[in-house]
């Protein structure tokens, strides 16, 4: 199955009521409509800035059915992996039902020790074969445990058909440059670091899937624009007004942060779900100042 991946994808964050603690529905579609204000190439749900490994499947498959009737033709992709393959079919059938155009699936984690390459492979091939829309796969942010999906790999699993593309959260280029040249034509690289975003357009990503799109969404879709249309210094100009705000939110206050960040700029960020907790006090006015740095307030989403 084919699907362009070209562009910046928003990874929502999942707003949840303060007093029955479900997701609230009402609330991520009006961010959804917000930051669909910007030239963004759509959304992704139940990633790890949207607390997916959180997420019942039966709330997922609901959201993804809310979600899709704001995006309008952009892409809706989905968070589906989980600790079985059996498990992560079901939920990626269950989303494609409601309107997921793809979904990202990290791999399972909990048995680490024998997870090789070859279980993994073995794995994900499952997933492709199953999933009636296109997978992408998902190198899990080196905080986070997960096994690590080799470059060999990913471009042994790059040949199947349903297998599009892959996201890195490594922020790393040297590990972003050899999977873009172990996938070649045959599957679309997306940086999951919003410090790294114009360098891995240079080596050859597709774009990114980028926390920091849900403060900054014009400005992180805009260096895409800019590269392809080959202003390099705007495009670079962006990059540096961006990196300080994702290295101090998204990267050290992780979702804590992100949520916090949104309130402040009028959009609905909420608590967080247990045993997650909310940003420290401590770390609000540092959170208020990255955002001043960048020259973002309420009206900038407006």
């Amino acid at each position: 199955m084919e699907i362009d991946l070209h562009g910046v994808f928003a990874p929502a964050t999942t707003p949840f009521d303060p007093v029955t603690g479900e997701p609230d529905l009402v609330s991520l579609r009006a961010n959804v409509r917000a930051w669909m204000e910007s030239p963004l190439a759509g959304v992704v749900l139940f990633g790890s800035t949207g607390e997916g490994p959180l997420l019942d499947e039966d709330e997922r498959a609901r959201l993804t059915a809310g979600v899709r009737g704001v995006l309008g033709g952009r892409l809706l992709l989905a968070g589906t992996g989980a600790e079985s393959t059996r498990a992560t079919l079901r939920m990626t059938r269950a989303v494609a039902a409601e309107g997921a155009d793809a979904v990202l699936v990290q791999p399972p984690g909990y048995y680490m020790p024998m997870l090789t390459p070859e279980a993994l492979r073995d794995h994900y091939l499952a997933v492709a074969e199953g999933s009636p829309v296109p997978v992408i796969l998902y190198q899990v942010p080196p905080r986070f445990s997960g096994p690590e999906l080799p470059a060999g790999l990913v471009g042994e699993l790059a040949k199947h058909p349903n297998i599009v593309g892959i996201k890195d959260s490594h922020g790393d280029l040297r590990t972003l440059g050899a999977l873009v040249e172990a996938c070649g034509r045959r599957c679309q690289v997306l940086a999951g670091s919003g410090a790294i975003l114009y360098a891995a357009l240079e080596m050859g990503a597709v774009g990114g899937i980028l926390g920091v799109s849900l403060l900054a969404p014009a400005e992180c879709a805009e260096i895409v624009t800019a590269f392809r249309e080959g202003r390099l210094g705007d495009a670079g100009r962006l990059q540096e007004r961006i990196t300080p705000l994702h290295r101090s939110v998204v990267a050290e206050l992780s979702v804590p942060g992100v949520k916090a960040a949104l309130e402040m700029l009028g959009l609905r960020g909420g608590p967080l779900r247990a045993p997650l907790k909310p940003l420290r006090a401590k770390d609000v006015e540092r959170v208020r100042d990255a955002l001043r740095a960048a020259g973002l307030t309420a009206a900038a989403l407006a």
